[in-house]
């Protein structure tokens, strides 16, 4: 509201300034016709200038600040994948027992066009995914999110993280995950209600990872395609990783 009132009242000071402008140059030349003239003439104008202005020059500088800010959310966001991310994906899709049906649209290699990332994100966003709870490595899990937990605070702390919302969410479901793994003293003898708690925080976790996994690549692909040379190379996702170029 606070804002609303000053536009308000900026507004109206320079409308003011501009009706005192006009007074004065009538007073001075006492020629209305010609003032007329050349006000009808600058409004006639204004639909041109706001056109240039607001759509043309201030959509251009837009478009430059929204792919500047995305060079910076993705240096934080490659950070993540490749400290956890990476390790993490494959370590979760092992335990996804319908994983033979999901496995093909992660397993990207250099061979990928734009339509293959696209058939990928519609595939993901409507697979379900069936976990099992006694598949976890429950200790293992905990043990890879606890050693990234300084990693995690950072990329929660990064205020370029915060536009993308999508990866933050994924923070936070990664960072609710290791709290329940840590809370508990000993996975010995859970009991199944327990252990399919788990299952659903680890499920949320791998859902959202698999598409912040496909924007990334995608990204990486396009952006920086030496870098993502290595990782399409060695990934966990594929039958047979080797950094070895054949």
């Amino acid at each position: 509201m606070k804002r609303y009132v000053w536009v308000i009242t900026i507004g109206a000071i320079l409308l003011a300034c501009s009706t005192l402008m006009y007074l004065l140059d009538y007073l001075t030349f006492h020629n209305a016709r010609d003032m007329a003239f050349y006000l009808v003439g600058d409004i006639a104008f204004l639909p041109i200038e706001v056109f240039l202005v607001v759509i043309v020059i201030e959509g251009l500088l837009t478009s430059r600040e929204k792919r500047a800010m995305l060079r910076k959310m993705n240096m934080p966001i490659g950070l993540f994948f490749s400290e956890l991310g990476v390790g993490l994906l494959g370590k979760m899709t092992g335990c996804i027992s319908n994983q033979e049906g999901l496995r093909p649209y992660l397993a990207i290699n250099n061979t990928w066009a734009p339509r293959d990332y696209a058939r990928a994100h519609a595939f993901v966003s409507a697979f379900e995914c069936r976990l099992d709870p006694g598949g976890l490595d429950l200790p293992g899990l905990r043990d890879a999110l606890v050693g990234r937990h300084n990693l995690l605070l950072m990329l929660l702390a990064n205020p370029n993280l915060l536009e993308h919302e999508e990866f933050t969410d994924l923070l936070w479901a990664i960072f609710h995950l290791m709290e329940e793994l840590s809370a508990r003293q000993s996975f010995d003898n859970l009991p199944q209600t327990d252990l399919e708690h788990l299952a659903g925080d680890a499920l949320r976790v791998y859902s959202q990872l698999t598409n912040a996994w496909l924007r990334y690549c995608e990204h990486l692909q396009s952006a920086y395609p030496y870098m993502f040379s290595i990782l399409a190379r060695t990934h966990p996702l594929q039958d047979h990783p080797d950094a070895t170029v054949r």
